[in-house]
């Protein structure tokens, strides 16, 4: 067999490969043979027709099991024989249909299309510079905090001796019609609950139901702005009707001790429950700061590495990110069928981030390999525990879910990419600077080092 590799780019190659004619023959005299005994030919008894009339008769089969037999070998020990760390299938293509019509007389020559590894050259990896910023944490968050827990437990209370005013709740059921898109589904709803002058509650419909009282029912048109969060509402006119079932007020509960021990064995006092919600918050300020520090390495690390990579591989994780996305759609109420959206500009913005994100796991993979990290089966072991219990699954739950993405390959995938993120925030040049929300929120993009 003779080859030719053919570099196309750092991650594609071609191989020329040829086939000899004397493998060839060989083969489809053994396929041949194995038709003449095998195949039943008027005129001939089973098993006796003649070579020549076989391969007539079953010119295009016997043709066809040669190409299966001979293609895959060859382009099996062309990739082992340049040494290439293929990825995906290879894509063949037969150079000529002379050889095929008289196949078994000369040789077969096909090229091979194959995706491969590129070659990660490690440049600095230690010693970048970050900036370290930590979000201070303030009586008004522990304040903030300790509101919530009060507004969840909250009890509601029917109103009877007056109208709804701002600040209640009420339930109440809607009938919306698109005045200006008529093509649109009506919109029907039962039983919302919805607090008067609330954070996210369109200001007309605050103004419409105020003073209402049960079984009113009422007609007002609310004008969606352009920007509106859910896009198959955004810059529409909607006329509803609303059917108001109940107005209820929240009663808020004593900020008090015996508040505080409601809500579990470990708050025995107010003061106990401020102080471990200040204890938690501090926790998450930490975290925060740690993982907006680990993306700024990581954005150091890729603007000194830029390398081509794969795309297969820049494609399954364009799929990844784009399932996610409609994941979250569908978890806050917004159809990822409506016509309004934009696939395939979301896709091509997705697929620039998979490329970052592919091409800093091989960076990743890269540093796990100068630096020999290796993972031992207790931690992954360890893994699957701690994603069971965040999960609230079973391990062998987790265990189930994992076997199909991979299974512990993955983990301990995982395991080296954070061991080699570590590697990179210990060896850092970290300088500490005060918290600013603008610059936080530039340092919170990047890739995902972990998937």
């Amino acid at each position: 067999m003779k080859t030719e590799l053919v570099d196309v780019s750092p991650t594609r190659k071609e191989i020329k490969i040829e086939v000899e004619p004397e493998v060839v023959r060989a083969a489809f005299d053994r396929i041949s043979d194995r038709y003449a005994k095998q195949a039943s030919v008027p005129g001939f008894r089973p098993g006796h027709a003649p070579r020549a009339v076989v391969r007539t008769r079953f010119k295009s089969e016997i043709r066809g099991e040669v190409l299966r037999e001979l293609i895959p070998d060859a382009v099996n020990d062309a990739i082992e024989k340049h040494e290439l760390a293929a990825i995906g299938e290879p894509d063949v293509h037969l150079d000529t249909n002379e050889a095929l019509e008289r196949i078994g007389e000369n040789a077969i020559s096909f090229h091979v299309g194959v995706e491969v590894l590129p070659k990660v050259e490690l440049g600095q990896y230690k010693g970048l510079e970050a900036t370290r910023r930590m979000r201070p944490v303030t009586d008004v968050d522990t304040n903030r905090m300790i509101e919530g827990l009060r507004e969840n437990s909250a009890a509601l209370q029917p109103v009877e001796d007056r109208p709804a005013a701002l600040g209640d709740t009420i339930t109440v059921s809607f009938h919306g019609k698109f005045l200006d898109h008529p093509e649109d589904e009506d919109i029907n709803v039962e039983d919302v609950e919805l607090t008067l002058g609330g954070a996210g509650v369109q200001q007309e419909f605050t103004d419409n139901l105020t003073g209402v009282i049960a079984d009113d029912e009422k007609t007002f048109l609310v004008d969606y702005p352009e920007d509106f969060s859910s896009p198959g509402l955004a810059g529409k006119k909607v006329e509803y009707t609303a059917k108001v079932g109940a107005v209820r007020i929240k009663e808020l509960p004593e900020l008090d001790d015996e508040w505080a021990r409601s809500l579990g064995d470990e708050f025995d006092s107010l003061e106990t429950l401020r102080v471990k919600i200040r204890e938690d918050l501090e926790r998450r300020a930490v975290a925060e700061a740690d993982t907006h520090l680990r993306s700024e390495l990581m954005r150091k690390l890729l603007e000194t590495h830029q390398f081509e990579v794969p795309q297969s591989m820049v494609e399954h994780q364009t799929q990844y990110r784009l399932e996610s996305v409609v994941r979250d759609m569908i978890g806050r109420g917004i159809d990822p069928r409506s016509q309004e959206l934009n696939w395939e500009g979301a896709r091509e913005e997705l697929k620039a981030q998979a490329e970052e994100d592919v091409r800093g796991s091989m960076l990743l993979e890269r540093i796990a390999e100068e630096e020999q990290i290796n993972i031992t089966a207790e931690e992954i072991e360890a893994e699957i525990e701690a994603i069971a219990k965040a999960s609230r699954q079973s391990t062998e739950q987790v265990r189930g879910v994992l076997t199909k993405d991979g299974g512990e390959r993955s983990i301990a995938n995982r395991l080296r990419n954070r061991k080699a993120l570590d590697v990179l925030r210990e060896n850092a040049r970290v300088t500490d600077a005060p918290w600013t929300e603008e610059n936080q929120e530039d340092e919170g993009g990047g890739m995902k080092a972990e998937e």
